[in-house]
């Protein structure tokens, strides 16, 4: 009776513009323990200030007097603690995207689906070609189900443990991005200004208080291991964002049996088909054309554009302190011009390995 109530609430027509109650309420409530990791999280962002505030004040005040030094240093490394703090809030507190919306929504195409055609399967690449067989609710192109919030997500990248166990989607992806290139600049410029200071204590070790070379060593062991760790991620997301791929895409080869042109009735295979009923050659042949095929990748210069592109003047400005939120609805987008013909070769593939 919930999944019929969660399908009923996305296909009637609320006057509403904002997420409807009924996709929140369709995910699982978090105990406080998901939460714990989200502390951490908080705890490693705020730890090293205390050091990096000795070490300013010490080393630049007191022993070197450069305040201009100082005051540089203390607005670069505040920035860009601000602006990490301020996209992580847009990944708390906004919702990832939900696939249950009304025909009202600015951002929606005006179209409204009944309960009948929910009920059947409808033809189209870009609308809403199927229905999550667990929520019940529609499941455009690119939209998965987390099995974690119990719910469908538009663009789903990931389910993130460390953001207070929510996932990231269509409309936190481009904060969560920020996020991990704010966190690599702030930690790779305090790992600039430890080690620096390190080095100059180490050469002139009676000039400096004692405590400050500690202080220096473990800002710049705890920075040089988060600008390693967290800089990995951005590099990987940075070329899932030229390719145009979600974590889940890059992850998943099989997904492209979503698309492939029906296969001979001879197979006896699903429609689309599943995984466990290829053989090994079949999944191999998946797996090679997956290194190549890039459904949604139209040029890196407009996947870009997808994720932090903007519309309204100025949007500028809450690309650079949030991140923001994804262009256009989530739940169309243009695809490969050659991805048909890719996927074309994978069938005839699958049917000479059959």
């Amino acid at each position: 009776m919930s999944r019929l109530h969660s399908l009923l609430s996305c296909t009637s027509g609320r006057n509403t513009t904002t997420v409807k109650q009924d996709d929140f309420d369709s995910e699982e409530r978090k105990s406080w323990i998901n939460y714990v990791p989200l502390c951490f999280l908080v705890f490693f962002m705020v730890a090293p200030h205390p050091s990096l505030l000795i070490i300013l004040i010490n080393y630049h005040l007191r022993t070197l007097h450069a305040p201009i030094t100082f005051i540089i240093h203390l607005l670069i490394t505040y920035t860009l603690t601000f602006l990490a703090f301020s996209s992580l809030i847009v990944c708390l507190a906004r919702d990832p995207g939900p696939t249950c919306v009304d025909d009202s929504d600015e951002d929606s195409d005006g179209q409204h689906v009944g309960l009948t055609e929910a009920l059947m399967s409808m033809e189209g690449d870009n609308d809403f070609t199927r229905f999550c067989r667990k929520c019940w609710v529609p499941k455009p192109d690119r939209a998965h189900h987390c099995s974690i919030c119990n719910r469908c997500v538009l663009k789903m990248d990931h389910h993130c443990p460390w953001l207070g166990g929510k996932c990231i989607g269509f409309r936190t992806y481009p904060a969560f991005v920020h996020f991990l290139a704010c966190i690599t600049a702030l930690s790779a410029y305090i790992a600039t200004i430890s080690v620096s200071a390190f080095w100059w204590s180490f050469n002139h070790s009676f000039l400096v208080l004692v405590i400050t070379p500690l202080h220096e060593l473990f800002l710049a062991t705890f920075s040089v291991c988060i600008t390693l760790v967290v800089g990995s991620f951005l590099v990987y997301h940075i070329h899932l964002i030229t390719t145009n791929q979600t974590t889940v895409e890059s992850l998943s080869p099989f997904l492209l049996l979503r698309h492939i042109p029906p296969l001979p009735v001879s197979m006896k295979l699903s429609d689309p088909p599943e995984e466990e009923e290829l053989s090994y050659s079949q999944r191999k042949a998946v797996r090679k054309a997956h290194k190549s095929l890039r459904m949604y990748d139209v040029g890196w210069r407009r996947n870009w554009a997808q994720v932090f592109g903007w519309s309204k003047p100025r949007g500028w400005i809450s690309r650079l302190i949030i991140g923001g939120s994804g262009k256009g609805d989530g739940r169309s987008f243009p695809r490969n011009p050659r991805s048909q013909e890719m996927l074309s070769q994978l069938a005839e593939r699958l049917e000479k390995e059959a």
